[in-house]
């Protein structure tokens, strides 16, 4: 009688672990470069940058989970002050924050809710969290960096420039993640990164034209608010 193979399962684990790394990786590298990208375009107020790098932290959550999210956020908002940032430590705090409000409620969501309805909602949710935690923390952080802007300055920007801006942020990202999830997980999935019960939501794989025609039409109105925000339109 021959022995069990007991190096098998450790093999499989491992190489879903490299595979799992390989994935984050590449997703820490995307969403580097889509900050990058997003420091091109023109800022609000004359300070405030619009950034889509958490369309690319948020799949890697919806994929991978909520701590997965974390981690992308925190390892890009450090290589980001390391690197093209102005705003030194106080400002990745900010950044972090961001991002994992952002993020990580979305994930969470999705994660209970594995659905076209899940992410909608976790999105919508997370718009509310980022506005509502940003609002907040610009309040208590930003006139520690600002120069010249006193507690009381940054208290009367927070109703007309923060919260919308804020607000068509994280709408901007929801949109994006709307329209691109499927078709990055669906690349990922053909590249062997993910598997495929991590990608495929209840309900099937079946395009549904309702629900892009809504994706497509909630980015159009972003856009055309971020387009606003910027001065552009």
């Amino acid at each position: 009688m021959s022995e069990p193979n007991t190096n098998a399962i450790p093999s499989v684990r491992q190489r879903t672990q490299v595979k799992t790394l390989t994935s984050l990786a590449m997703l820490t590298a995307i969403a580097y470069v889509m900050m990058y990208l997003s420091k091109l375009l023109p800022q609000v107020s004359g300070f405030l940058q619009l950034d889509v790098k958490d369309t690319v932290i948020c799949i890697g959550g919806f994929v991978f989970g909520p701590l997965a999210a974390a981690i992308i956020s925190i390892v890009v908002a450090v290589v980001e002050m390391f690197t093209v940032s102005d705003t030194g430590p106080i400002g990745c705090i900010m950044n972090v924050l961001a991002t994992v409000s952002f993020c990580c409620t979305a994930s969470f969501v999705y994660k209970k809710m594995h659905t076209k309805r899940g992410a909608v909602v976790g999105l919508s949710l997370a718009v509310v969290v980022l506005t509502a935690v940003m609002v907040l923390w610009n309040y208590l952080i930003t006139p520690l960096y600002m120069t010249g802007f006193s507690r009381s300055d940054i208290a009367d920007m927070l109703v007309p420039i923060f919260l919308p801006f804020n607000l068509v942020k994280g709408g901007l990202n929801m949109a994006l993640i709307l329209v691109l999830y499927k078709p990055v997980v669906t690349a990922l999935r053909k590249a062997h990164l993910v598997p495929e019960s991590q990608t495929i939501p209840q309900g099937g794989s079946k395009v549904n034209a309702g629900f892009v025609l809504f994706s497509l039409a909630l980015l159009a109105t972003f856009v055309t608010l971020a387009l606003v925000l910027m001065g552009i339109l």
